[in-house]
């Protein structure tokens, strides 16, 4: 077992956590708790307030006094903002293995993993996006609007911060998609609310002591702890939240969006995935191609929204690709998470561990042939699953159109390429897809026809703060990250002066 740093030491110690609200952390001693559990050995790690309408109301007018025209963080120039995001990205840096332990404590995921997509993806974000702090822009515009007197028009148009931005994030990267909402939303000039997942809270509270080290003024950056049902319901209903920004399940993004329309409140949603791989046979390498769909699902023990959860492989080499993926599947080493050399860790909780198996029964029900996998525990304690494959011969089966979120992938041979565009489109989800071919042609054709908001060619799907991250369909509404990413944080005013 890996040392754990002093800094995570001093923080688990508390082991019963507050939200973190207007600068410091709240007294929520009346509250229930929840406790985080890790999947690696079951054992609890700590315990959160489970967030009431009250501490929802505390948090968010916080963020709205923080807000206030007249506060320091309204009246902060564009340059100085920048200047405390940059701060905290290297805050970020400075403490990145405590942060990464921290993640592979609550989500199991491997370490490795933790310290470059959470903590490493969270300081690239906050970097990125304290530069932009200081380029949002407006337009002058030429109208034709005629005016008496031989008078002009001078028309142009400015970006506003949207003001209270409840942001709410999902389990599988706490800390990199809770970066791809709060650094922009706050290098716009907006306030954040922040409600991480039950299963990770931690990691969400030790970022908040990390913002308000950088120089984050009080009540910018707030942090509340608790569940959907109670916690997250008060939060997206709140009339003073001017912005919703949700990453999960389509399930609850569609509550949250009908919650939204009561208030007429500016949404974005980054939802369901089930991602389509699709391998020709003119793959330039199809063992590299095949490495690269193992990777592709297997990441994070297939709970990536984007996974390429459904493969794609054209007939004359359906039988080697899918060899080769399974021989890749097979030699993973399943292992905790502070395990350096484990290529899989557990899954997240025992619930979700239950609902991964529940989809494989399914499967083997439905007719779908189990090629490899579908070992549950095959470890003493935690939530391990092996990574497990299917083979179907066409979408009809409930394994390919649902999203597990698990290390389980489904292979479905194709014939040519308007074969190929049927069965990846054949889904009422449009997140991201893959293609693997060394056709230049064939590849933008794909790209052109493609139902998918992100499309990597020989490559599994990676994030990157400049590259903009959002589906087509029922994935979602809006793109998270690049230039777009902050502007979606952002109001836009036209004026007119006729002079």
């Amino acid at each position: 077992m890996i040392q754990l740093t002093n800094r995570l030491q001093q923080f688990l110690a508390k082991k019963n956590h507050h939200h973190f609200i207007d600068g410091s952390y709240t007294n929520a001693e009346s509250e229930q708790q929840i406790t985080v559990i890790n999947p690696a050995t079951e054992a609890a790690i700590g315990k959160v307030a489970l967030g009431t309408k009250e501490s929802v109301n505390q948090a968010v007018a916080a963020a709205k006094k923080a807000f206030n025209y007249n506060s320091d963080w309204r009246k902060m120039s564009p340059d100085d903002r920048g200047k405390i995001l940059y701060r905290l990205a290297e805050k970020i840096t400075e403490h990145a293995e405590s942060l990464a332990q921290l993640v592979t404590l609550e989500n199991g995921k491997l370490i490795k993993d933790a310290r470059s997509s959470d903590a490493g993806g969270a300081a690239k974000t906050f970097r990125y996006y304290a530069g932009w702090a200081t380029k949002i822009e407006g337009e002058t515009l030429d109208i034709s609007q005629p005016q008496k007197g031989g008078r002009q028009n001078f028309a142009f148009t400015r970006r506003e911060p949207v003001g209270v931005v409840a942001a709410i994030v999902p389990w599988n990267f706490p800390i990199s998609i809770a970066a791809w909402k709060i650094a922009p939303a706050l290098a716009a000039g907006c306030t954040v609310v922040l409600k991480p997942s039950e299963e990770t809270p931690l990691s969400a509270l030790l970022l908040a002591e990390l913002a308000m080290e950088a120089g984050m003024p009080p009540g910018v950056f707030n942090v509340i702890t608790g569940d959907g049902r109670t916690t997250g319901a008060s939060l997206t209903t709140h009339p003073d939240v001017k912005k919703i920004t949700f990453t999960g399940s389509t399930y609850t993004g569609k509550i949250i969006g009908k919650a939204a329309m009561d208030n007429i409140t500016d949404i974005s949603l980054e939802l369901g995935g089930k991602s389509p791989a699709i391998v020709f046979n003119d793959a330039d390498d199809l063992a590299f191609a095949a490495q690269g769909v193992a990777a592709g699902i297997f990441r994070n023990q297939g709970q990536v929204c984007v996974a390429g959860s459904r493969v794609y492989i054209q007939k004359k080499v359906f039988d080697k690709v899918l060899t080769d993926i399974s021989h890749a599947a097979q030699k993973m080493k399943i292992s905790h998470g502070f395990d350096e050399t484990a290529q899989l860790g557990p899954l997240v909780s025992k619930g979700h561990l239950q609902k991964v198996r529940g989809y494989i029964h399914t499967g083997m029900e439905e007719g779908a042939t189990l090629v490899s996998g579908g070992v549950v525990n095959p470890k003493d304690k935690g939530f391990y699953l092996a990574p497990t494959i299917f083979s179907a011969p066409d979408n009809d089966q409930q394994i390919i159109t649902e999203e597990i979120f698990g290390p389980v992938l489904v292979a479905v041979p194709f014939e040519d390429m308007e074969d190929a565009l049927r069965l990846a489109n054949d889904s009422h989800l449009g997140l991201a897809a893959t293609v693997w071919t060394k056709d230049i042609s064939k590849a933008m054709s794909m790209i052109n026809r493609l139902e998918a908001g992100v499309i990597y060619v020989n490559s599994p799907v990676r994030s990157d703060p400049g590259l903009p991250l959002g589906g087509y369909k029922q994935s979602g509404i809006g793109r998270e990250l690049g230039k777009v990413g902050v502007y979606s944080y952002t109001t836009l005013k036209s004026v007119n002066i006729v002079y």
